[in-house]
């Protein structure tokens, strides 16, 4: 080939730089581009004409992405073939919930069975409980009775009251005659007011609202007056209480006659 033919061939390879060269340089130069496009040629291609490793990658993620389309496919209808199956395991498992409950609703009643003797046999402990409530409630009416026969002191109650002995019911009687006693028992003051023939009694023209005034009693040959006016035992009695007043009365005389003192005491030294 000639120079020129040379040039013009390595220039359609691209070849730049060639116009210094001589022939023999320009010959070199074409046999090594050659070369190069025929090395490059065998490596596209591979070894026997087999394909090359990015056609291989290229094919396997073809491959890859057809599975992937399919097994999509086949996951969206699989949920309505996997519903009738979940729902006859459903069944299934509720089936055997309702199985296992049975035993235990049994148990539960016969429980129940075995409470009901209990619960029987509680019901005699609380009938013996009665009695015992019962009983306590004198006991009550008791302390009631004692609040009523215990004197009631004030701030300015009299010397009279620490000096008298104390009569709380029937039984009590006094240190010796003509000893002063102090009472707020209802059944005492009846029975002092008996045994004298007296009358619950009050003043007239001290009525308070309504209500009797100075309490006192109507004794025959005993201070008579004719200021006082007997009333009933209920209206004494229920002023003597609301006022919380005290009787300080005698029962006998120093020499053993029997004695009419009374007189009944505000314990904040006001007139009963």
């Amino acid at each position: 080939m000639k120079v020129d033919d040379l040039r013009s061939q390595l220039k359609r390879r691209g070849v730049s730089g060639i116009s210094a060269l001589r022939k023999p340089e320009l010959v070199k130069t074409l046999a090594r581009t050659m070369r190069g496009e025929s090395g490059a040629a065998r490596r596209s291609t591979g070894p026997a004409g087999r394909p090359s490793a990015t056609r291989k990658s290229t094919a396997a993620k073809k491959t890859t992405a057809a599975k992937r389309t399919t097994s999509a496919r086949r996951s969206a209808t699989s949920p309505a073939k996997a519903a009738p199956a979940a729902r006859a395991a459903g069944a299934r498992a509720k089936a055997t919930g309702t199985r296992k409950a049975a035993p235990a609703r049994a148990k539960a009643t016969s429980s129940r069975a075995k409470a009901t003797p209990a619960r029987a046999k509680a019901a005699p402990a609380r009938a013996k409980a009665a009695p015992a409530r019962a009983k306590a409630a004198p006991a009550r009416k008791t302390s009631s009775a004692r609040a009523q026969a215990a004197p009631t002191r004030g701030p300015a109650s009299s010397r009279s009251i620490g000096s008298s002995q104390l009569i709380t019911s029937l039984a009590d009687r006094p240190e010796r005659p003509g000893r002063s006693l102090v009472t707020r028992n209802h059944e005492v003051i009846q029975r002092w007011a008996r045994a004298r023939g007296a009358k619950p009694a009050t003043i007239a023209g001290t009525e308070r609202e309504g209500r009797p005034g100075v309490l006192t009693f109507n004794i025959p040959g005993y201070r008579e007056s004719s200021r006082i006016r007997e009333i009933t035992w209920d209206d004494w009695f229920r002023t003597f209480d609301l006022r919380r007043l005290n009787l300080i009365y005698q029962e006998q005389m120093r020499d053993g006659r029997q004695s009419n003192f009374f007189r009944t005491e505000n314990p904040n030294r006001e007139d009963g």
